[in-house]
């Protein structure tokens, strides 16, 4: 007994001698998972590279890429990669890159890898070309001098969108998508609608890096978002369902929130026989309850929409008239326009035509399937029988305006903190997602003033104007919008929510 005794003291006094006179291991390396509803295909981010449809959204959020100028937590524009910027005349910009950037390989990022990567956007994404209008691209050394093929006063907005994440195009991207940045986080595997791997980027020019190693999982079901947080599976969401947030209100989790103007909205089809009547449209206009909607559905997380843009904004909504919901109203719009429920069903017709409407949305945004359901209730109150089409095939399917009659989604409808980005995407005849082809004379000859306007006074009175324009078509319907939170465990810090909706995994982020 006294010998195990003995021997048990030495072992300890060795342990204790050993752990002073060895070096100090190396510390832990420090990990976490994120989930999102969101990275996926059906919602057009299908791999980080920012010149694929929306996948500079992923990019961005996931700290792989950066763009020339960012925005500040008021939308004021503020450097990044580049330090400053020129308005040299109408057509001209010179921008001067920050010394000691490198993409994550160590490639110098200086102003001929600007210009390859912004050559290499416009030649490959629609949406970007049409926004920039860039003619040339000259470099040289830390400067990028761009002139345009006609005047862009936004032209720094658009090139913080996103889409304009600065990548190694001397690198290449990869078959699945991956690029090489100038983020915090370099991205080592991904797998379209599953998960995306990334690790410390060790050449980070502009400061040190927590977080060792992130996996961000997607995880497109709410409930199953929430369940896998509960269960340690992942350390922090984005999307959870509005009903698991009581869930997560103890000391256990935080929340970072924020409002955006990110819009859950109705885009009216003009080639269906049913909401190219006028009539319908206004009746579906009053007969949508978003405030019921905004503090039954979504448990008050959110806003109830005007216009395009939140009251926050100074082009925002504070200023326009629109249809409130009075479903006694709708009715007599309806009545007035021939549209009677002859034969007692409850679904009013006119000329033999039932008053269906095939309202198609998508699940990725948890929001819309609930906007969905509550659209079809009240709509049925006057007469409407809603028949809704929530599937992850809804960009295929919009594309064909004779397979849809309302079209749901959800946009930043302010993502570069100017208004002539919703209006330039969304509703003009030359617009790439005009998939209901509606068409304005008015709305057009604002837009001809705006894409030529530089005071910044000017241009919100005028999106103010072009705003009331599509109110009074009912061309769209503005139903709320989003106040952006994630959760997550108490010992994470540095993930926080931005109006902008774009920098998620950021240098600061680490957890304990």
């Amino acid at each position: 007994m006294r010998t195990k005794k003995f021997l048990a003291m030495a072992i300890a006094l060795g342990l204790a001698v050993g752990m002073t006179a060895m070096p100090t291991l190396a510390a832990e390396k420090k990990t976490l998972v994120f989930g999102d509803t969101t990275f996926n295909a059906e919602n057009e981010e299908a791999d980080i590279n920012p010149q694929n449809t929306y996948a500079g959204w992923a990019c961005i959020r996931y700290g792989v890429g950066e763009t020339l100028f960012r925005y500040s937590d008021t939308m004021e524009i503020e450097p990044w990669i580049a330090k400053e910027y020129e308005n040299i005349d109408e057509l001209t910009w010179k921008i001067t890159l920050n010394d000691g950037v490198v993409f994550s390989n160590g490639r110098a990022c200086d102003g001929e890898a600007v210009k390859e990567s912004l050559e290499a956007l416009v030649a490959n994404h629609e949406r970007a070309a049409g926004d920039l209008c860039i003619d040339t691209i000259e470099a040289d050394g830390n400067t990028v001098t761009i002139k345009t093929t006609e005047p862009k006063p936004a032209l720094i907005n658009y090139l913080s969108d996103p889409y304009g994440c600065i990548i190694d195009m001397q690198a290449g991207i990869s078959d699945d998508g991956i690029v090489i940045g100038t983020g915090p986080y370099v991205a080592t595997e991904l797998v379209t609608d599953d998960h995306v791997n990334l690790v410390k980027n060790e050449n980070y020019w502009n400061g040190d890096v927590n977080v060792d190693e992130i996996t961000v999982r997607t995880i497109s079901d709410g409930d199953t978002l929430a369940m896998a947080l509960q269960a340690g599976e992942i350390n922090a969401a984005y999307g959870m369902a509005y009903a698991s947030y009581p869930l997560f209100e103890n000391d256990d989790f935080t929340f970072t929130s924020t409002a955006t103007s990110r819009a859950f909205y109705a885009w009216m089809n003009f080639e269906s026989p049913v909401t190219s009547d006028p009539a319908v449209r206004k009746a579906i206009a009053m007969g949508i309850d978003k405030d019921s909607f905004v503090s039954v559905l979504l448990n008050g997380y959110g806003y109830p929409a005007v216009g395009v843009f939140p009251d926050t904004f100074s082009f925002g909504g504070q200023n326009l008239t629109t249809e409130s919901y009075d479903p006694d109203g709708a009715k007599k719009v309806l009545e007035e326009a021939g549209w009677v429920d002859s034969d007692g069903d409850g679904i009013r017709e006119k000329d033999g035509q039932k008053l269906e409407i095939r309202w198609l949305t998508y699940p990725s945004r948890q929001e819309l399937p609930l906007l969905a359901e509550s659209a079809q209730a009240t709509l049925k109150e006057i007469g409407m029988d809603v028949q809704i089409n929530c599937t992850s095939d809804n960009n295929t399917i919009r594309k064909d305006p004779a397979l849809w009659d309302v079209y749901a989604s959800a946009m930043v409808t302010a993502p570069t903190g100017d208004p002539e980005y919703f209006f330039t995407s969304c509703t003009l005849d030359e617009s790439a997602s005009n998939n209901g082809h509606y068409h304005s004379d008015k709305l057009e000859d604002l837009e001809k003033q705006m894409k030529q306007e530089f005071d910044a006074d000017k241009r919100s009175d005028l999106a103010i104007q072009m705003q009331q324009t599509i109110l009074d078509d009912n061309a769209y319907v503005f139903c709320s919008y989003l106040r952006m939170s994630m959760i997550m465990q108490s010992n994470v810090t540095g993930l926080t929510a931005h109006p902008c909706d774009y920098y998620e995994l950021t240098a600061d982020l680490d957890i304990n």
